[in-house]
């Protein structure tokens, strides 16, 4: 027997497919539905490691934790992580299958796998009742029909009914929304049961006849207005402006625990990923986490990290050109405190040996800590334990460089000198014993009387912000009509709104 199924569509990249599709599962899951979430192809630098060792992207993992189950590979074959502004590392079933151009990909190698991912979702639809699936920027991207598998190609292929959700908040959505099918050929038209308004600031009355008119010029009704709401802070995918509006920006409004606060700045590196490490920092009250792209920025900050980055050799370049990587060795010097996480590491290391993702050969890095990186062209892909501090710690690793430490402190794996720290591992800071054992130090290096919250769980608040995103759903959606959609495909008869795809 195969499950329901929904596609969660948009009209625009970052109109809030995540975090509907989200909403969509957490909501299930409290009904009792054994659900799962799926994206045929996403594109991102934010990853995660799941228990197999399969590369996914991290909106997966989130939502398959709103699923309350282990995330997996079927739930994200294709990844595509972008290395410039051409050309992007394809990881197909959790492992990366090498580097294509944009013109390459879209130019056969998606529609080959178009059989790949049907056959993933067939496998979660057999194991699953429902599988809610997201969509990736507008399935009216008339250039990319006819290799599109994530989409109206993922539609048509498994018959998902389509939920069409707009940023209102943004302005237009009504001429998007109209726009959206009406630039869909009469078959993919077929399938796109109506729309959800998300991000409403006001009173939903107001909107009503607007609702009803687009109604009444497209025959598709919206499911539900989903209310503008701050702090959701769930695990974003696309670029660092998203990352901004989650809980890094809100962290100032936190009050601290002790006499002061903790200012942490983050190196916006080119390509950087997984910089949702910083989200644990944020989530201390007290701790005030912003992004810095100059000197000055830093020189108040009692923490600077060095994040990770797709292109460590690019970053490393960077730092070099804006000044930054002088005042890393300065701060470093004056016995400041300088955390490097993946490629951040690497950059902090004595030199990059890179024939793989740069290819720029031999690069000296920035001296601070005594390890030498050597670009492996197999990817490490791990979920390391250990302790430091004195605490547990979990973390995942997603990186092609290969550390040899020679000297230093042991520290995940890593090293540290003085309080220049560096490790490989992504995610140590969602270790809440560990991440307050850690501010300790930086606050007693840095001379603030900041105390770390004894009863932060980074755990139990992703949690929070999860039932919130069901809670919208349940709330503020039309979940009885959603659920027959789910169960039973897009409504018969709905009209064809001209002139359709072009020829």
């Amino acid at each position: 027997m195969t499950g329901g199924g929904l596609l969660v569509a948009g009209t625009t990249s970052d109109a809030g497919k995540s975090v509907v599709t989200a909403g969509i599962c957490r909501w299930l899951v409290r009904q009792g539905v054994k659900v799962a979430p799926f994206k045929a192809q996403n594109m991102s630098l934010n990853s995660f490691v799941t228990r197999e060792g399969a590369e996914i992207g991290r909106a997966q993992a989130m939502q398959a934790q709103a699923c309350r189950i282990e995330p997996t590979a079927l739930m994200n074959p294709v990844l595509l992580k972008p290395g410039g502004e051409q050309s992007s590392q394809v990881v197909l079933l959790g492992r990366a299958v090498g580097e294509l151009s944009a013109r390459g990909y879209h130019g056969g190698r998606q529609q080959r796998l178009l059989g790949t991912v049907l056959d993933c979702l067939a496998t979660l639809r057999s194991t699953y009742d429902a599988v809610i699936c997201e969509g990736a920027g507008s399935p009216a991207e008339i250039n990319l029909r006819r290799t599109d598998i994530v989409n109206m190609g993922i539609a048509r292929g498994a018959r998902l009914p389509v939920l069409v959700v707009g940023d209102i908040d943004r302005g237009g959505v009504f001429a998007s929304f109209f726009g959206t099918v009406a630039l869909l050929s009469r078959e993919d038209q077929e399938l796109v049961a109506g729309f959800l308004v998300n991000k409403f600031r006001g009173d939903v009355g107001l909107l009503e006849p607007g609702l009803d008119m687009l109604h009444a010029l497209t025959g598709r009704r919206a499911y539900g207005v989903l209310p503008f709401r701050h702090g959701l802070g769930i695990d974003e995918e696309d670029g660092l402006a998203v990352s901004l509006r989650g809980a890094v920006r809100e962290s100032a409004a936190t009050e601290p625990v002790g006499e002061d606060v903790l200012r942490i700045a983050v190196c916006a590196v080119p390509l950087m990923s997984n910089f949702t490490d910083v989200d644990a920092l944020a989530a201390e009250p007290g701790v005030v986490v912003r992004f810095v792209d100059r000197p000055e920025e830093m020189a108040d900050a009692d923490l600077v990290v060095v994040p990770g980055t797709r292109g460590t050799v690019r970053a490393l370049e960077w730092l070099r050109e804006r000044g930054l990587a002088r005042a890393l060795r300065r701060r470093a010097g004056e016995g400041r405190p300088v955390l490097g996480i993946c490629g951040g590491f690497q950059i902090l290391g004595e030199h990059i040996e890179d024939e793989v993702e740069s290819r720029a050969g031999q690069v000296p890095g920035l001296g601070l800590l005594p390890v030498r990186v050597r670009f492996a062209r197999e990817k490490t892909l791990a979920r390391p334990t250990g302790a430091a501090l004195g605490e547990h710690v979990e973390g995942y690793e997603i990186h092609h460089g290969v550390a040899d430490v020679t000297g230093g402190e042991p520290f995940l794996d890593g090293c540290r000198v003085g309080r220049t720290w560096g490790t490989h591992w992504h995610g140590a800071l969602e270790s809440d014993g560990f991440r307050r054992a850690f501010l300790r130090e930086v606050a007693a290096a840095a001379g603030r009387r900041f105390v770390p919250a004894a009863d932060t769980c980074f755990a139990a608040l992703r949690e929070q912000r999860l039932d919130r995103l069901g809670d919208l759903i349940e709330q503020h959606a039309d979940t009885d009509t959603l659920w027959r959609l789910i169960e039973s495909g897009a409504p018969r008869g709905l009209p064809f709104i001209p002139p359709g795809a072009p020829a």
